[in-house]
């Protein structure tokens, strides 16, 4: 049977928000966005059936012919597959997704003292960009002028949702620095959670709690009555995510070779 998650869900209605092209077939989803053609998770396939995950070669081979000018691959499935090994071989990596939810409103911890919160304005969104920009080439090693486009058109989609009201981006600050950020998007009367980082040197002090409560009565005011966010198995934050009153839902599995470099 297929099933498709609440985090996919979410993620297919971001994106049509956000003008990607979806289609729609018996076992799978392509999702294409030609605006922001390094959007890896933009350009990618979603499979619905999960007798087929096992079938690496067959992904493979659909997603190349989907993305014949791609050098990545990317393949959202619903759960993992039993057979690892034909993924690995592929130089997949296989990394389950945590997705969480809540359909009260989420908890806001206090705002520590010294720190002040907003909604991003004028060039706080710059300064969230050269962030996202340093933190993508650092940790992934992808090539910095396909880093900064993708990043710049992101950015500049979160700023239409924005302006149209279907989303929100808050940001904590430490003089005028941006030290803690998160979006909040509409999808129907759900809410999706986007992007919730925190600087290292300001971790663990409750900004990320504070502003998930923030975007939380945001999202309220806008007749939402479900939360979701998505964040890696891994991921230490999942505890305050727990801790706001999310609860966990059904997971899903990102199969994703990155590009190599030139």
């Amino acid at each position: 049977m297929n099933r498709i998650s609440l985090g996919q869900q979410t993620d297919l209605a971001i994106l049509e928000l956000t003008g990607s092209e979806i289609n729609t077939y018996e076992d799978h989803v392509v999702v294409k966005t030609p605006q922001n053609p390094n959007y890896h998770w933009g350009n990618f396939i979603l499979v619905l059936d999960p007798a087929k995950i096992n079938d690496c070669s067959y992904w493979v081979s659909r997603f190349e012919h989907e993305f014949p000018d791609k050098d990545w691959i990317a393949l959202d499935l619903p759960e993992m597959p039993s057979d690892t090994s034909s993924w690995e071989k592929q130089g997949i990596a296989l990394e389950k997704l945590d997705v969480l939810s809540s359909n009260s409103t989420p908890s806001k911890a206090p705002l520590p003292s010294g720190y002040t919160t907003r909604a991003l304005q004028g060039s706080d969104w710059e300064a969230l960009i050269l962030q996202e920009i340093a933190g993508l080439v650092s940790e992934y090693d992808y090539e910095p002028e396909k880093v900064e486009a993708f990043v710049r058109e992101t950015n500049a989609a979160r700023q239409r949702l924005c302006r149209e009201e279907n989303a929100a981006w808050f940001g904590a600050f430490l003089g005028e620095d941006l030290v803690a950020n998160l979006g909040v998007i509409k999808c129907g009367k759900t809410a999706r959670y986007q992007s919730v980082e925190t600087h290292p040197d300001h971790r663990r002090k409750g900004l990320a709690s504070h502003l998930l409560g923030i975007a939380a009565t945001w999202s309220e005011q806008k007749a939402c009555d479900k939360w979701v966010i998505v964040t890696e198995e891994t991921n230490e934050a999942g505890r305050v995510y727990r801790r706001a009153g999310f609860k966990p839902d059904v997971p899903t599995v990102n199969a994703y070779r990155k590009p190599k470099r030139s």
